[in-house]
């Protein structure tokens, strides 16, 4: 995690709670539901709570909120655990389970129901809705509302027991139907529902609802302050008044954040399984997508992912972050840490007529020039080299400094040459370009004073390696995919040009031992990592130009 962590409305919040003595040690949570893979949004959430612990020297938990079974899998579990892990944000609190906290759970929604605080209720959930009444209208009592605690008790057991159809009933907290918050009018805390749990398996066929688990869980956990995102605001006067009807001694603070959104991509887990599924993306870690599976896979670090959280700072009001600052986070770390390499993406080769046929000569060039303890690595020179097609032009454009008839060029690192001549294939198509190299510039200055002003890279025909690349590009076309035109779905948006494979690049030899978690630039084009499905093919992270403007 950074090393400066700056404070924010929430630290002021946990700065006057420590004045008054309302707590001692500092204890946050990250509760992710295991329905999906975590994204960037996620990690924001991890950042707020895991920083915060650190700020204060506090504990930090994660745990499952595996409260409703029927899109749970402990392939999310898992993931979760490894990106949270490849974070940083180690869990030195406890690892946990909101099906822990079951048998906790009932137990308390029992004491409810004997305090006459909770009752059965039979109301379907259009029924439960069109009771519920609206922001200017006060809801209506359900007929059910005044069982006698014996029945509740009765009928509670039997819905646990097994004895009702899903859906048929729901406990439900007995407050007020007139409250100004709608989530303050009788809410369901409990609800039937028949689907194997991926811990409990079959234990259960009730299961309480999230705005009543995570209060209890929290407050047995010894959290502090829950801070979540700021949909749960209005949910505020609930966790508190469970907290306060059941009893606890010690009460946890709820408190929210803004959510985070970026340009050029969804966060809802709904819409990310939708394209997984559909087959538009290639799995949940498919580098295309804001999963932190994906980003890593793609090239990403744990570090630049958490630059990224805290240059977009903690707020009180939604916000949409261009994707820019991102890719700038990464690349300036990468910049600074990144090995250099040569890999030509579309080869033409060159063959320099004047140079020896059975010669190999090598020249040193740095491995960083950011990083001088990166030290320097040897290239092999050869008759035959390939350059990428874009430094030819057979008709250049004004002021095109790269190699064209008659034109001289630096080959990077190594000698000038000068086109003299193109051979070309049936089709018209480019088969090789001959030139002579001037022998005597090596990879200095002509002897004769001239001033060349191009340089391009290249890598020997004879000595390098043929690679596949991943060139990525926005997963959507439209920039704000948080606010859609009427009628229209986040589907119509997605990039038909989002990847683009180039098949046999030729990439210089020494990236054949590369492994996936390796980060390189290659010169001019990009920053490149080996994908972790396929080593031999490299993924483009993030390409060299850098349109972000810092605020």
């Amino acid at each position: 995690m950074a090393e400066e962590i700056k404070g924010n409305f929430i630290h002021d919040i946990i700065d006057a709670d420590l004045a008054e003595g309302a707590v001692e040690k500092i204890h946050t949570r990250f509760p992710p539901e295991p329905n999906g893979y975590l994204h960037i949004g996620s990690a924001k959430a991890i950042w707020i709570n895991y920083s915060t612990k650190q700020k204060y020297n506090g504990l930090f938990n994660l745990r499952y909120d595996d409260t409703n079974p029927a899109k749970e899998d402990n392939e999310y579990v898992e993931s979760i655990y490894e990106d949270l892990m490849w974070l940083g944000a180690e869990p030195d609190g406890g690892i946990y389970y909101g099906s822990d906290y079951f048998d906790a759970c009932y137990e308390f929604a029992v004491k409810l129901i004997k305090d006459g605080k909770a009752y059965v209720c039979d109301l379907s959930k259009d029924e439960m809705r069109e009771y519920r009444g609206t922001l200017t209208e006060p809801g209506k009592d359900s007929p059910y509302r005044n069982r006698s605690i014996e029945e509740n008790l009765d009928l509670f057991e039997r819905m646990k027991n097994g004895e009702f159809a899903d859906g048929s009933k729901t406990l439900r907290a007995k407050i007020d139907m007139a409250s100004p918050n709608l989530n303050m009018r009788d809410p369901a805390i409990y609800r039937i529902v028949r689907a194997t749990h991926h811990r409990q398996g079959n234990k259960w066929c009730i299961y309480p609802l999230y705005d009543y688990a995570h209060p209890i869980q929290d407050a047995l956990e010894g959290i502090t302050h829950s801070l979540c995102s700021i949909e749960f605001e209005n949910h505020r006067p609930l966790y508190e008044w469970v907290v306060d009807n059941i009893g606890f001694e010690h009460k946890p603070k709820q408190r929210e954040f803004a959510r985070m959104n970026v340009t050029y991509t969804v966060m809802s887990k709904r819409y990310l399984r939708e394209l997984v599924e559909t087959g538009r993306v290639d799995g949940w870690d498919d580098p295309r997508m804001p999963t932190l599976k994906a980003l890593r896979r793609r090239g990403y670090t744990p570090s630049s992912i958490l630059d990224f959280a805290a240059r977009t700072g903690v707020a009180k009001a939604n916000s949409i972050v261009d994707i820019e600052l991102l890719e700038h986070c990464l690349r300036e770390e990468l910049n600074q840490k990144a090995e250099r390499r040569i890999c030509v993406l579309d080869p033409i080769k060159v063959v320099i007529t004047n140079y020896p046929e059975d010669k190999t000569e090598y020249f040193e060039v740095t491995n960083n020039p950011n990083c001088p303890e990166a030290g320097t690595r040897k290239i092999p020179f050869t008759r035959e080299v390939y350059i990428d097609r874009e430094d030819f032009a057979e008709v250049p454009p004004p002021k095109f400094f790269r190699m064209k008839p008659d034109g001289e060029v630096r080959l990077m690192g190594a000698y000038i040459v000068k086109c003299n001549e193109i051979v070309k294939n049936e089709d018209g198509s480019i088969k090789e370009i001959l030139c002579t190299a001037d022998l005597e510039s090596g990879n200095g200055n002509p002897v004769d004073g001239r001033k060349i002003k191009g340089t391009i890279h290249w890598v020997s025909a004879t000595e390098c390696i043929d690679v596949d690349v991943m060139l990525y590009d926005r997963l959507f076309t439209r920039k704000d995919m948080i606010v859609l035109p009427e009628g229209e779905n986040y589907l119509d948006y997605v990039n038909p040009d989002s990847v683009k494979k180039l098949t046999h690049c030729k990439a210089e030899a020494s990236l054949k031992d590369a492994k996936p978690g390796d980060k390189f630039q290659f010169v001019r084009t990009g920053y490149f990592t080996p994908d972790t499905k396929n080593p031999s093919t490299f993924n483009r992270s993030v390409s060299l130009k850098d349109s972000y403007k810092p605020q």
